[in-house]
C-alpha cells in the first residue's frame, strides 16, 4: 500500500492509510509496554465462581483422605500411591475349594489404605490384611466405597468369624472377637454365595506358616 508521494516538496497522504498506521503503531507500543502498566483484565464471574468450587473441591477431597488406620496412626503421605503384592489364596468348604486373587497388606502404611477409595472389587479378588503377631484386630470402613465382607483368620489358617455386608464409609468399629493372625476382605455377598462359614480354612502362600 502507497502511504506518501512527494509532490512539490510536499507530502500528498492518504488519509486511509495513515490510519492504519497510526493504528498500528498504538498497538506497536502496548504490546511493548511493560507487563506491569499493561491494564489487567478481570476474570467475568462465572470463571471465578468456576475457580472457587474447584479449589473447594481440592481442598475437601485432600482432607477426607486416609491419614490413620484403627489402633494406631500411619505413615502414609496424604494422596500417595500404594501398591500392594499380589498373591493366590483358596478356602476350603464343604462345598468346595475357592479360588482368589488377593492383594496383601503386610506393613502398617498398606493396612492402613486397604481398600478405601475403591470403586469396584472383582468377584474373585479380595485383600488379605496380615499381622507380625497374633492378636485381637478391630477394623473399620471409613473412606471404603463398597460393601465387603470380612473373614477373621486365627494363626492356623481356620475362619473364626465373618463380618458379611459391612456398611460402606462406617466408622463403627468391627471386632475379630479373638485372637487372629489375619483378615480378608472380599466383595460383599460373596461368603454366603459360596457357603464360606466360620471353620472352614483359608490357605495361601501369603500367610504365616501354622504354628
Amino acid at each position: 500500500m502507497i502511504l506518501a508521494l512527494p509532490l512539490r516538496g510536499k507530502l500528498l497522504v492518504d488519509p486511509v492509510a495513515a490510519a492504519s498506521l497510526r493504528l498500528r503503531v498504538r498497538l506497536c507500543r502496548v504490546a511493548a509496554a511493560p507487563a506491569a502498566v499493561r491494564p489487567a483484565r478481570r476474570p467475568g464471574p462465572f470463571v471465578a465462581l468456576v475457580a472457587l468450587a474447584a479449589s473447594w473441591i481440592a481442598v475437601s477431597w485432600i482432607g477426607g483422605l486416609p491419614g490413620a488406620e484403627a489402633g494406631g496412626p500411619s505413615a502414609q503421605r496424604v494422596g500417595a500411591a500404594v501398591e500392594f503384592p499380589r498373591a493366590e489364596l483358596f478356602i476350603d468348604t464343604p462345598r468346595g475349594t475357592h479360588r482368589f486373587e488377593v492383594e496383601v497388606a503386610r506393613t502398617n502404611v498398606k493396612r492402613a489404605r486397604g481398600l478405601m477409595f475403591r470403586i469396584r472389587l472383582a468377584a474373585d479378588a479380595g485383600m488379605l490384611f496380615v499381622y507380625e503377631r497374633r492378636g485381637p484386630v478391630v477394623m473399620w470402613m471409613k473412606n471404603t466405597l463398597i460393601s465387603l465382607d470380612m473373614l477373621f483368620i486365627a494363626a492356623d489358617g481356620r475362619i473364626v468369624r465373618i463380618a458379611a455386608n459391612t456398611t460402606p464409609l462406617s466408622e463403627k468399629m468391627i471386632s475379630s472377637g479373638s485372637p487372629v493372625r489375619a483378615v480378608l476382605e472380599l466383595p460383599a455377598g460373596t461368603a454366603a454365595r459360596l457357603g464360606i462359614a466360620p471353620g472352614d480354612r483359608v490357605r495361601s502362600d501369603a500367610l504365616p506358616a501354622a504354628p
